[in-house]
């Protein structure tokens, strides 16, 4: 709609702009008003910039590389068809025609609507770009900075004659806002290597297009001097156009000089991925050995070496793991080394990081020069030796060698940690590893939880073994938003406790966005199927309530029904809406299977959030607490506060089961809506 608008709009000033041009050159009386081609010629560029505006901000799939690709296409066919009015005129230029002013006239306002097109295109894929990551200060200064233009538009509009030194002024002052917001271009830092060539040339391109349209557009002016809509004088052109090429040019100079810097970032990233193996192996690996693969393999990757070996002794065996290289390789270099009496590099208890190239200088037939060895620690015992290998001489640094160093002591953690666990599960260690494990998962929940004049939140967990997999907490976003969270992992013990963690990072990094309850789900999901193995999943709920107008919106994804009482009508009701839970679903069609509600709340309302612990808590008999015993609990205390409402429904859990010692995680939220504003 926006652009057929434009278009309309372009042809209304192209006829009423002739009409003024043809009677001044002939100094007819004029029956268009000068200032009518100026006002068009606003109106065309308000059009121009909402509609660039719209198709930009709503797309949300575009990244970084599509946006310049998007600017380098427009700029593209501006200037394709703007080179093809040349050629016209090269083919016209024995005519009269081409001398004609309103031929000039023509051409100069087909020139100036593919310049404004492409300013105004850039102009909203900037602002995307300098809106990534964006604060408060920044929008306010972008806010600022478009209001700035627009009154930059109505000076345009309403000056029919121009004084020069407010002119200069203006222009001044929104250069110089246009400056301070260039200055934000922390999307480079995610680029990575081939990204940031690919935008190189795009902007490249991008710069010549401006200078070329902007070049055409300046001669065609002058040649027409009549200035009913000459662009060089127009405010908002002017500044738009400052603001876009030097952003431009801003941005391709720190992506330049970032250029080199590109692989050094990358391969720090790689570096704390392989740490971060090595650091979650005792988690994922079922043996030391499978330890020792990871090792070897990502401190050859990081340090770019040709290959390693593991050599590991304890008082009955003695092993040799090996990397890029064969066991007859390392044992003819450890025998090589053994024979020359070089110390300091395999022995047992000596400095291990030392880059004692010259040492495999003389040995034959090998392809190594390189070498550099680390020893490994458990408990403060060595139990044996990394040696990383390259086939250039003196091929290792310092950096290097603090890497793999560092390495090795986090793969010595591993494996004690992974020895501890063994020893753990075989006698009363375990249980004592356990009370460690839960003074961890207890901390992992919300001391206090945020409360707020509009309502009381109180909460209860305890956990059925050791170490649970409940998880509960909330988040205040913003002045009138908060977010709630209840969740179940599937299992009981450390791995249910370590799954509650991973669920509480991903909370804390995704419900400070406001995000959308089905929104929070979907990435949730997508972020645990790479942490839960096959079997495991998360039950949860996902809050967002916004005492501003009264409403909450969440999503389910196949936790325990949400139990709500209204004050309105004095009863109590489950919300049964559909929900899958996290990681059950482990491709893109996860959002299919959430839905978000939105409910208004009012004074006296109560929810009742629970772990199916509590529902499935068995009397002496067998009997299961229950939904209709739950919701009944709650109508016998409706009119207390949340904390005792809490403290009375745990009391007749447990005169229910009759026993201290539960089968199941109870955990409790109770959020209760409040008469205060």
């Amino acid at each position: 709609m926006l652009f057929v608008i434009g278009v309309i709009t372009w042809i209304a000033l192209l006829f009423t702009d002739l009409s003024v041009v043809f009677s001044a050159k002939n100094n007819l009386p004029q029956e268009v008003p000068t200032w009518l081609p100026g006002i068009i010629l606003n109106l065309y560029l308000i059009t121009l910039y909402y509609y660039y505006k719209f198709k930009i901000d709503r797309d949300e799939q575009l990244n970084f590389v599509d946006l310049l690709w998007r600017v380098f296409a427009t700029g593209l066919i501006a200037t394709v068809l703007s080179l093809l009015l040349r050629l016209v005129e090269g083919l016209l230029k024995s005519t009269a025609l081409t001398n004609n002013v309103v031929y000039v006239e023509v051409i100069y306002l087909i020139n100036l609507g593919l310049m404004a097109a492409f300013l105004l295109a850039s102009f909203a894929a900037w602002k995307r770009l300098i809106l990534y990551q964006k604060s408060k200060w920044l929008l306010r200064g972008w806010s600022v900075f478009e209001y700035a233009l627009l009154i930059g538009l109505l000076y345009t509009c309403f000056d029919r004659t121009p004084n020069e030194t407010l002119y200069m002024v203006l222009l001044g002052i929104f250069v110089v806002m246009g400056l301070v917001l260039s200055a934000n271009m922390k999307w480079v830092a995610f680029l990575n290597f081939r990204q940031k060539w690919t935008c190189l040339l795009l902007l490249l391109l991008t710069i010549f297009y401006f200078g070329y349209l902007s070049f055409t557009s300046s001669s065609l002016a002058e040649t027409v001097k009549l200035g009913f809509t000459d662009h060089r004088a127009h405010l908002f052109i002017q500044s738009v156009m400052i603001f876009v090429i030097v952003y431009s040019v801003f941005s391709f100079l720190v992506i330049l000089f970032n250029l080199p810097t590109t692989s050094v970032f990358e391969q720090k990233l790689e570096e704390v991925v392989n740490f971060q193996r090595i650091s979650q192996s005792i988690q994922t690996e079922q043996s030391e050995e499978s330890v020792y693969n990871i090792l070897l393999e990502t401190s050859v990757s990081s340090v770019f070496a040709d290959a390693a070996w593991l050599e590991t002794k304890d008082n009955s065996t003695h092993r040799v793991f090996t990397y890029r290289i064969t066991e007859k390789e390392a044992y003819d270099i450890i025998n090589h080394l053994k024979t020359q009496n070089v110390t300091g590099i395999l022995d047992q208890g000596q400095d291990k990081t030392k880059n004692l190239s010259k040492h495999l200088g003389a040995l034959k037939g090998s392809r190594f020069r390189s070498i550099l060895a680390f020893p490994i620690y458990v408990k403060g015992e060595n139990i044996g030796t990394l040696a990383l290998l390259k086939e250039l001489p003196d091929g290792f640094n310092k950096e290097m060698t603090k890497i793999v160093s560092t390495f090795a002591n986090q793969a010595g953690i591993s494996i004690e940690n992974f020895r501890l666990l063994e020893e753990a599960l075989q006698g009363e260690r375990y249980k004592e590893e356990l009370k460690i494990a839960k003074t961890v998962q207890k901390s992992l929940l919300p001391q206090v939880l945020e409360q707020d004049a509009q309502f009381e939140i109180a909460a209860f967990s305890e956990s059925a073994d050791e170490v649970g997999g409940d998880y509960y907490d909330t988040l205040r976003i913003n002045q009138h938003e908060t977010s709630l969270i209840i969740a179940d992992v599937s299992g009981k013990g450390t791995t249910a406790a370590f799954h509650m963690s991973q669920m509480k990072g991903i909370f804390h990094s995704l419900a400070q966005d406001c995000i959308e309850p089905d929104e929070f789900m979907a990435r949730a999901n997508k972020a645990l199927v790479y942490c839960l193995e096959r079997g495991s999943f998360i039950s949860a709920i996902f809050f967002l309530i916004n005492t501003g107008n009264k409403t909450v919106r969440y999503a389910r994804a196949g936790h325990c029904p949400v139990l709500y009482y209204s004050a309105a009508t004095g009863k109590a009701e489950y919300f049964k809406d559909k929900g899958v839970a996290l990681g059950m679903v482990r491709n893109n069609s996860y959002k299919n299977f959430i839905e978000a509600k939105e409910f208004a709340y009012q004074p006296g309302d109560i929810m009742v959030l629970y772990t199916d612990g509590i529902t499935e808590a068995k009397s002496a008999k067998g009997e299961e607490f229950g939904y209709d015993r739950l919701a009944s609990v709650l109508m016998d205390v409706k009119e207390q506060s949340s904390r005792e409402i809490q403290e009375y429904l745990i009391k007749k859990l447990y005169e229910f089961s009759g026993t201290d010692n539960i089968n199941d995680d109870y955990t409790t939220m109770i959020v209760k809506f409040n008469n205060r504003t």
